[in-house]
């Protein structure tokens, strides 16, 4: 357990000190959209192309972790919003309280930590699950929270705002770009692969410290309001405890079924799932109208506890 805590320390060090920087005043709250555009664009593309070029196609394109993941995440989808309006939550609150408890933070902090843990071999399993996080899980959620009012034609466009908004998002061009690049065997020129070595290795410490800066100013701008607790530590316990219980059950039903997934990409799976919080659900949230105190709250303790949560995870399943 000292081992594994060792490991992810760094990791939740860097967010530490992102929230310590903004609340002392050290990084101005205007240079964080700054660091979140060069993580976003040039950093995390870069590192996702590499994991991707790297990996075997067969580990890149595997159904049975897609559908496994999928699975989960349109299940978690569903109890969220079912329970929220059982408790008279409207579609919008309940829609992007079911994102934030259904999307991991893969891209920000679950990639390098994965890598580290599992080695280069679980990038293709994680890959997969950002994909269908950013692409499907995200438009479903983004089409549920029209339904107060607009119905079904609301639901509609903004399904498709979502997809356009996808579609100028780089990580998912990254990611295709880096299966192609796997499955013909392309190797960049050097120079301009030293160039994305370099923004690749900027991805995770910078990733790290944007969490923290971003999780300091939601509660510095006045962003969580006032809300009660109860409701966000119960999603954070369900994105931390509820999810990834859910992946291990799909993982022994496919088994059962005959379509077994490989042990470590079971295992790289399950971690994803308990993984904090997105942070970018925030600013989704904040876009179409939800609640985003709500939605702060639940990124915020969901990070705090992962750092036991998940390292239980780790020991539990390495």
């Amino acid at each position: 357990m000292l081992a594994i805590l060792a490991v992810n320390f760094p990791f939740f060090a860097l967010i530490f000190c992102g929230w310590l920087a903004t609340r002392r005043g050290l990084l101005p709250l205007a240079a964080i959209p700054g660091l979140n555009g060069f993580v976003l664009f040039f950093a995390l593309p870069c590192m996702l192309y590499r994991f991707g070029a790297r990996t075997p196609i067969h580990q890149l394109l595997d159904l049975r972790v897609a559908a496994v993941y999928l699975a989960c995440a349109g299940l978690m989808v569903g109890l969220v919003v079912a329970m929220s309006r059982r408790a008279g939550v409207g579609w919008n609150d309940a829609a992007f309280g079911a994102l934030v408890a259904a999307f991991p933070n893969t891209g920000f902090m679950g990639v390098p930590l994965l890598a580290a843990l599992l080695g280069p071999a679980a990038a293709g399993p994680v890959i997969q699950t950002m994909a269908i996080d950013m692409v499907l899980t995200t438009s479903l959620c983004v089409a549920l929270s029209r339904l107060d009012g607009a119905g079904a034609a609301g639901a509609l466009a903004a399904l498709r705002r979502a997809l356009r908004g996808m579609a100028t998002n780089p990580m998912p061009w990254s990611i295709a770009l880096g299966i192609g690049a796997s499955a013909a065997g392309f190797v960049l020129p050097r120079p301009l692969e030293q160039t994305v070595a370099l923004l690749s290795d900027a991805a995770s410490p910078v990733a790290l410290f944007t969490i923290g800066a971003v999780l300091a100013r939601a509660g510095m701008d006045g962003a969580a309001g006032p809300a009660p607790w109860r409701g966000p530590v119960l999603l954070a316990l369900a994105k931390l405890l509820l999810h990834p219980a859910l992946v291990l059950c799909a993982g022994a039903a496919a088994a059962a079924l005959g379509a077994p997934l490989e042990p470590l990409a079971l295992t790289a799976l399950v971690l994803v799932a308990a993984l904090p919080s997105a942070s970018n659900v925030s600013m989704l949230a904040e876009r179409f109208g939800a609640h985003n105190g709500r939605i702060a709250r639940v990124i915020l303790v969901s990070t705090v506890l992962a750092f036991l949560s998940f390292s239980a995870a780790v020991a539990w399943r390495v």
